[in-house]
């Protein structure tokens, strides 16, 4: 193993590791042993390995290996003392490319490594899953969050949400989920539900559904590593890019979201000097690679059409300044491009900054009143056009009524003070 050194703080080490390396561990262990329950098992075994040995030996010079290294002697000894599938036990030892040897120098097999990463997204995405499934396992496999952690990002119980895990790797083994790579059309599929899992992770971190706070920060960077990750693994895919830029493009405003109270403070009352610039710089860097790709005829969708979008709130130093005529226009090629109603909810809004409240007020009556019947996005946005339109009375009725739907506290509390000022 390699040199040890010491540090003041091994525990703090342990955790950055493990959320740093975890994807790779248990993506080559699922590889090697092509069983993700017992791959997961082997990285839990070398992280728990870490935390006895580290603080009192120090931190090794290159902690990935270490834990790599750790796991799959680990393996061995599985395989060994339960005398299953003995031909398991030369495939790790001499696994291609004299892999074993090699373990420790991880740079040496980088492409491999990053190789079973990608794999293990698509993975945490099969189809066999439901949304919730997916997310949870995504944030479990390649996040390396513990359960208690996603169930506190997603305010459900420790229990519900082990239940819930244990569930989705039965699902995958009953499916006979392949470790391998989706090719053609499936592999468009999958990767478009990868990309979904990420932003449904991202959009429950930048503005929970339900509970107290009004974002949980950590839910919704460790979506912009996920995306960040994916980016890096398929770098020249429009919408991977896209979503990269997107969610860095929204994620810079979260510093902003909250006055010193604590209380929600929306977009065009943000204090727009305390955006987060690194990474508005990012995500404009990610956009614009994009942008190179769709010009040399790569087809966009939603992900580069939303990042496009939030590009034009980044680079207005001013609410004042925003280019509402370009987003409206980038919103009616986004309801092409993928129609649904909230697409048209937010069309709505850049209608009515654009061109008056009329024409936003026209957008959303064309939704129907049974459009998203338990979301408060309908009634609040049609509150706001109410009221910039001057019609305090309805707007009063319609923040009222936006109130009475959310389930998140904050939420609440900014459509109260709307209907109590409108």
């Amino acid at each position: 193993m390699p040199a040890q050194t010491n540090t003041d703080d091994p525990n703090g080490v342990i955790v950055a590791a493990w959320r740093a390396e975890s994807a790779r561990l248990v993506g080559a262990l699922t590889r090697m042993t092509r069983d993700v329950d017992l791959a997961e098992d082997l990285a839990q075994d070398a992280l728990v390995a870490a935390l006895e040995q580290w603080p009192a030996t120090g931190v090794p010079q290159n902690p990935g290996a270490w834990l790599m290294t750790t796991a799959k002697r680990r393996g061995v000894d599985h395989f060994r003392r339960t005398d299953v599938l003995r031909r398991k036990v030369a495939e790790l030892e001499h696994a291609p490319g004299g892999e074993e040897a090699q373990v420790p120098d991880l740079e040496a097999q980088i492409d491999y490594i990053e190789d079973d990463v990608l794999r293990l997204i698509f993975l945490s995405c099969h189809p066999s899953l439901s949304a919730d499934s997916r997310a949870a396992l995504t944030l479990r496999l390649v996040g390396g969050l513990t359960t208690a952690e996603i169930a506190r990002g997603f305010l459900v119980s420790e229990t519900t949400m082990g239940q819930r895990i244990s569930r989705a790797k039965k699902t995958l083994a009953h499916a006979h989920a392949a470790f391998e790579l989706p090719t053609g059309q499936e592999r468009t599929d999958r990767l478009d539900d990868v990309m979904g899992v990420i932003y449904l992770i991202f959009n429950e971190g930048y503005a929970a559904t339900a509970g107290a706070d009004w974002m949980r920060p950590d839910l919704a960077n460790e979506a912009i590593r996920l995306a960040g990750i994916l980016a890096a693994l398929a770098p020249a895919e429009v919408e991977v890019l896209g979503l990269q830029a997107l969610l860095e493009l929204q994620a810079s405003r979260m510093p902003a979201r909250l006055d010193s109270d604590g209380a929600p403070v929306l977009l065009e009352a943000q204090d727009r000097s305390r955006w987060d610039q690194t990474l508005i710089r990012s995500g404009l860097e990610a956009l614009h690679r994009a942008e190179r790709l769709a010009g040399r005829g790569q087809p966009v969708g939603r992900y580069f059409l939303q990042a496009s979008i939030a590009a034009q709130h980044a680079r207005a130093e001013r609410a004042e300044a925003t280019d509402w005529r370009r987003i409206a226009a980038l919103y009616d090629v986004l309801a092409t491009a993928a129609p649904g109603p909230v697409v048209e909810v937010n069309r709505a809004v850049a209608h009515g900054r654009a061109f008056g409240s009329d024409a936003g007020l026209a957008v959303l009556d064309a939704l129907g009143e049974e459009a998203l019947p338990d979301s408060p996005l309908v009634p609040s946005v049609r509150g706001d056009l109410l009221e910039r339109a001057g019609l305090h009375a309805q707007a009063r009725e319609a923040f009222t009524e936006a109130a009475g739907r959310t389930k998140n506290e904050g939420e609440r509390a900014i459509l109260r003070r709307r209907a109590q000022s409108a």
